[in-house]
């Protein structure tokens, strides 16, 4: 017989970035391992560097980091781990971006404007990544871009689970922020036992980022508590004016639902100030507490980010995890 055969065991290695070191935490108690041991720091001028403390031959390598501000700067860090880690002769690596960076550039509004959702796919894949994992792309085409897996997750059960103890579904209706989520709402709303439908519709100035102006509620929310459910919360400028004009159509109260808690200034107060009687949304990303405010529920996302990990080590299911219908 020629060749030598080997009948060793996989190695599964979780190892983070600097941005969101609790998530990484959490996501390795779930998988009951401890993460790999990272050196890494800034040069004075703002160059990363970034080592592994252990080797990484023929690991499966699941390389997790949230893009948070400076947004930049942990996008470069990641593709900094992942280039060390191919190095390293990692067997296979694993980008884990539960929030997926400049997933709001996937398509051109107008002449000369990038794609850049597709650019940071193909840095990625140059980098040397072999699989993509995120939760709740701002458009699940996105996952297009990748050429290689992609396992697109959902935070819709963790946070439908929760508002379902919230609400009397029997007098509650499910309201998107505008008419190009409707189909989320849709699946909100049968996840919910089948409560009524509306939307807000809205304009937005695509010259203008972060703004968007709600003009009327399409459907029957009065006498009844709207559900408002969003990919991401930045400004909170879209959220804040539709929970104004649910409120002004006769609904008795609203909960917002997002799975991205991007919270960029001025959103805390103005959520705080919107009347909602409650906002939630779970840690893909940090939120230190001057972005908190008192109606803020933040549900963890860790645990469904460990099956999903774990599922992909094993060569399982991740759809499974969806009930089928991821």
């Amino acid at each position: 017989m020629t060749g030598i055969i080997t009948s060793g065991e996989k190695r599964l290695v979780v190892v983070s970035g600097r941005a969101h070191p609790e998530l990484a935490a959490d996501v390795a108690r779930e998988l009951d391992i401890e993460l790999l041991p990272t050196t890494a720091y800034d040069f004075a001028n703002g160059e990363i560097y970034v080592r592994f403390n252990e080797s990484v031959r023929g690991s499966d390598v699941f390389v997790l980091q949230s893009h948070t501000v400076p947004i930049n700067q942990w996008l470069m860090e990641q593709l900094i781990m992942v280039d060390a880690l191919k190095r390293g002769s990692a067997k296979r690596i694993t980008v884990v971006a539960p929030f997926y960076p400049y997933a709001r550039q996937d398509k051109k509004h107008r002449g000369r404007e990038p794609i850049s959702a597709r650019l940071v796919a193909d840095l990625f894949k140059t980098a040397g990544a072999d699989r993509l994992l995120s939760v709740d792309m701002h458009a699940a085409q996105s996952q297009g871009f990748f050429d290689g897996p992609v396992d697109h997750l959902w935070a819709m059960p963790i946070l439908s689970d929760y508002v379902r103890t919230r609400i009397d579904t029997k007098n509650a209706a499910m309201v998107s922020p505008d008419a190009g989520r409707i189909r989320v709402a849709e699946q909100w709303a049968a996840k919910l036992g089948g409560v009524p439908l509306a939307f807000v519709h809205k304009t937005r100035d695509i010259r203008q980022p972060n703004q968007a102006v709600a003009n009327r509620v399409v459907g029957d929310v009065k006498g009844k508590t709207a559900v408002l459910v969003d990919d991401m919360i930045d400004t909170g400028g879209t959220i804040a004016e539709a929970v104004k004009v649910v409120l002004a159509a006769g609904a008795t109260d609203v909960i917002v639902a997002a799975t991205h808690g991007v919270l960029s200034d001025p959103a805390a107060q103005r959520l705080s100030e919107s009347g909602a009687r409650e906002v939630v949304v779970t840690d893909t990303l940090p939120i230190p507490p001057e972005k908190r405010f008192p109606q803020l529920t933040v549900l963890p996302i860790a645990p469904l980010l460990g099956r999903a990990i774990r599922e992909v080590f094993d060569d399982g299911s991740v759809t499974s995890l969806f009930d089928g219908n991821a």
